[in-house]
C-alpha cells in the first residue's frame, strides 16, 4: 500500500507587501498566495477596530500560515492603532528622559513598554513590530526625532536591550533600525535621498554601536536610505559593502530588512525590480514594497521566481513560536497589567 504523500511546507518568500483595506480583496488574495510572498505589512489604514484587525490577521494566516505580518508600532507618532483598546504608548525619546533621572528604573521601564506592545500586537495576530529605533538623536533629523531613545550609543544601546526583552517576554522578536545610523541626516528618506558625509570610523564608533553591542539579541535590522559617501556610492540597503559590514565584522546572523522601495530614498537604485535585485544581491533577505500595489505585482512579476533557502529560514524563524493570550485573557494577566501601570511614570 502506497503512503500517502504530504506537501512539502513553503518556504517564506523575499517581498513583504501591504493590503489594500480592512479586509482581503481578490488581488490581495492573489500576491498573498504568490510563492515570492513572505510577509505582509499593515498600516493605519488596515485598522477599524481590534476585532476587524484579528480577523485581518487570520484571514492573512489561513491563505499563507508561513507569511510574516508586520507592522511599524514603535510608540509616540508611529503607532498605527491606537484606539479600541491599544496602550497610546510613549515615544522613545520619553525613555531616555527617564534615564537621565534614574537609569535602572528607565531599563525597567523600557521593558514593560516592549512588553505591552508585543502583547497588544500578539492578542490581534500580529507576528512583528519593526522596532526599536537605533538612530541616536543628534537633534536635526525631523524623520527620526523623539523616535530615537538618546544621543548618546551606550544609552540607545541598553534601552533597546530592555526593550528587545520585554518583546521576547510575550513572544515577539525585534528589529532594529536604521542601520548604520539615520539620525545625523536632515532630509526625510521617504521624500529625498539623504547624504552623511561623515567618515566611516566616525559613523562606526558612534551610529553603528549599538547593533555591535545588542549582539544576539538583536534579531532583525533594516539599513537607511541614507548614502554615506566617504564608505559607498550606494546607499546601506543597496550596499554590499555596509551589509557586509554588519554580517562580517559586526556578526550580526538574523535578519536584514529593506526599507520601502517605494520610498524617493530607494529610487537610486532604479525601477522597483532593480531595487529589489540589488537589495537581495548586496545582502538583504526580504525586501518591502508598500503603497504601491502595482509596483508589489510587478516586483511579484520580475524577480526570480527561485527562493533563497538560507533566507527563508531566517525570516522564518521571526515568526512566534508560544500561543499568543487573546485580548480578553491579556486584559487578566497580571504581567500585563503590571507592565501597563509602569508606563504612566512616562
Amino acid at each position: 500500500m502506497n503512503a500517502k504523500k504530504t506537501a512539502a511546507p513553503s518556504l517564506p518568500g523575499p517581498v513583504m507587501l501591504d493590503v489594500v483595506g480592512l479586509r482581503l480583496d481578490a488581488d490581495d488574495l492573489r500576491r498573498i498566495r504568490h510563492p515570492l510572498t513572505g510577509g505582509v505589512i499593515l498600516f493605519a489604514r488596515n485598522y477599524h477596530n481590534r476585532e476587524q484587525l484579528t480577523a485581518l490577521t487570520t484571514a492573512i494566516h489561513a491563505v499563507r500560515p508561513d507569511v510574516l505580518i508586520a507592522v511599524d508600532h514603535e510608540g509616540g507618532r508611529v503607532q498605527r492603532f491606537k484606539t479600541d483598546g491599544f496602550t497610546h504608548l510613549p515615544a522613545m525619546s520619553k525613555l531616555g528622559e527617564l534615564w537621565e533621572r534614574d537609569v535602572l528604573v528607565a531599563t525597567r521601564t523600557a521593558t514593560d513598554v516592549g512588553f505591552v506592545l508585543a502583547a497588544e500586537l500578539r492578542a490581534c495576530g500580529i507576528d512583528l513590530s519593526f522596532t526599536p529605533v537605533l538612530d541616536l538623536d543628534f537633534g536635526v533629523s525631523g524623520v527620526i526625532g523623539n523616535r530615537a531613545f538618546h544621543r548618546d550609543p551606550r544609552v540607545v544601546a541598553l534601552l533597546a536591550k530592555s526593550l528587545n526583552q520585554g518583546l521576547a517576554l510575550a513572544g515577539m522578536a525585534n528589529c532594529g533600525k536604521h542601520f548604520p545610523g539615520h539620525g545625523y541626516v536632515e532630509a526625510d528618506s521617504h521624500v529625498a535621498l539623504p547624504v552623511d558625509e561623515r567618515s566611516m570610523e566616525d559613523i562606526l564608533g558612534e551610529d553603528a554601536a549599538p547593533y555591535g553591542w545588542l549582539g544576539m539579541s538583536l534579531a532583525a535590522v533594516m539599513p537607511a536610505h541614507v548614502i554615506y559617501p566617504q564608505v559607498d556610492p550606494h546607499p546601506a540597503g543597496f550596499s554590499k559593502k555596509w551589509l557586509s559590514i554588519l554580517r562580517d565584522d559586526i556578526g550580526f546572523q538574523g535578519v536584514i530588512f529593506s526599507d520601502d522601495l517605494s520610498m524617493e530614498g530607494a529610487s537610486v537604485a532604479g525601477n522597483v525590480v532593480e531595487g529589489a535585485r540589488a537589495a537581495l544581491a548586496a545582502g538583504c533577505d526580504m525586501v518591502l514594497i508598500c503603497n504601491s500595489p502595482e509596483k508589489a505585482d510587478q516586483l511579484l512579476d520580475g524577480l526570480p521566481s527561485a527562493i533563497d533557502a538560507i533566507c527563508s529560514a531566517r525570516v522564518a524563524a521571526l515568526r512566534p513560536v508560544a500561543p499568543a493570550l487573546d485580548w480578553d485573557a491579556l486584559q487578566q494577566d497580571a504581567r500585563y497589567q503590571a507592565a501597563k501601570k509602569a508606563l504612566q511614570i512616562l
